[in-house]
């Protein structure tokens, strides 16, 4: 299946859209109300979308796959509940790549999602994921450009 690729412009310095992405801080700001994130190749990249439960709802043991600081950022991902079953088991995790790059103050984002699997459920997935993604890139450009983020997929 292909890559799932979204994009957007943030009005703000690539500085601040790197950290944005690498500090636990800044992420809890508009994507996760809690985070573990170790910036660095093999650091954890964790969200937790309920912090009360950790085990649910979240990223627990992901990890940062690729780290190339103010230009891409690489991580394993596990999908929501809904799709633990599918998407969440070590052998069936999918990836994500983020790349950065600036002209003229502004910051492209470009999110790429790949690891997909041919089937029903996993189609279902990546709608799912389609819109989460449009909903995060979103929250990170009213976070940054306005200070008010909202965050992605709680419970």
């Amino acid at each position: 299946m292909s890559t799932l690729q979204m994009e957007t412009e943030v009005a703000s310095p690539l500085e601040l859209v790197w950290l944005a992405f690498t500090q636990a801080d800044r992420v809890i700001q508009w994507f996760a109300p809690d985070a573990n994130i170790e910036p660095r190749l093999g650091g954890s990249y964790e969200l937790f979308f309920d912090p009360s439960n950790r085990d649910q709802m979240g990223t627990r043991g992901c990890l940062i796959t690729l780290f190339e600081p103010k230009e891409r950022l690489g991580f394993t991902w596990k999908g929501p509940d809904d799709f633990a079953t599918l998407m969440n088991q070590d052998d069936a995790l999918t990836y994500v790549l983020v790349t950065l790059s600036e002209d003229a103050g502004k910051t492209k984002v470009v999110i790429e999602h790949f690891g997909w699997k041919e089937s029903e459920e996993w189609d279902k997935a990546r709608a799912w994921h389609e819109m989460a993604w449009s909903h995060v890139l979103s929250s990170l450009k009213s976070a940054l450009e306005s200070g008010k983020g909202n965050l992605c997929c709680g419970v």
